[in-house]
C-alpha cells in the first residue's frame, strides 16, 4: 500500500518562535511511523504576496504539496487568544486542495493552556476550508520548559501523545481518501 503523505505546517514566522521546537518534534515522531511520509513547512518557506487564493497569490510549491497531501498536522502558537495571521494567509492560499482532507492540531504557548484558544479559533476556519478536524489535539504548554537546549523533548511521554494524534489522523486520512476516491461529491 502506498504511504500516506502528511504535511506538517508550522504556523508562524517569528524569529524567536518556540513553536518550531514542537513542529520539529512532531515531524521527527512522524518519520518513525512506517505507513506515512511527512514534510515540515512554514509560511516563511513560500512566497505569498497578497491575501486571496487566485493564481497570482499562490506559490506553486505550496500548491503541489497541498494537492499531494492526504492529511495535515498544523502546529500553531497562540497569539492573543488566536492563531497567527501568517498561518491564516498560508491556509487561505489553497482552498481547493483541502476539501475532504483531515487535519490534526498542536497548540503551543508559553503559558499553561498550550494553545487551546488558538486551536478553538483555527477549528472554525479550517472547517470553512473543507478540512475535517480530528479530536486528538496535542498541547505544548510552557513550551520554553518542554525542550532541552538542543530542542529535544524532555518528557518522552509526549512521544506517545503525538503518536496517538497521528493514529487518529491516519485513520481519518484513510477513510476520507477512500471517500474522495470512490464517492462522487454532490
Amino acid at each position: 500500500m502506498k504511504k500516506l503523505f502528511i504535511l506538517i505546517i508550522e504556523g508562524t514566522t517569528r524569529p524567536k518562535r518556540e513553536s518550531i521546537k514542537a513542529a520539529k518534534f512532531i515531524y521527527e515522531v512522524g518519520k518513525t511511523i512506517e505507513e506515512i511520509d511527512v514534510t515540515l513547512v512554514s509560511p516563511e518557506d513560500f512566497n505569498l504576496p497578497y491575501d486571496g487564493n487566485d493564481d497570482e497569490n499562490r506559490d506553486p510549491r505550496y500548491t503541489e504539496l497541498t494537492a499531494k497531501a492526504d492529511a495535515f498536522f498544523i502546529v500553531t502558537p497562540e497569539y492573543n487568544h488566536s492563531f497567527p495571521g501568517t498561518l491564516k494567509r498560508l491556509l487561505d492560499a489553497e482552498l481547493d486542495n483541502y476539501i475532504h482532507k483531515p487535519v490534526a492540531f498542536a497548540g503551543v504557548s508559553n503559558g499553561s493552556w498550550g494553545g487551546v484558544r488558538a486551536i478553538e479559533a483555527l477549528t472554525m476556519s479550517v472547517r470553512e476550508m473543507g478540512l475535517v478536524a480530528t479530536f486528538t489535539d496535542m498541547h505544548f504548554p510552557r513550551v520554553q520548559d518542554m525542550f532541552d537546549e538542543n530542542g529535544k523533548i524532555i518528557d518522552e511521554k509526549n512521544i506517545k501523545r503525538v503518536k496517538k494524534s497521528f493514529n487518529e489522523l491516519i485513520w481519518m486520512a484513510k477513510t476520507l481518501k477512500y471517500g474522495r476516491d470512490t464517492i462522487k461529491s454532490a
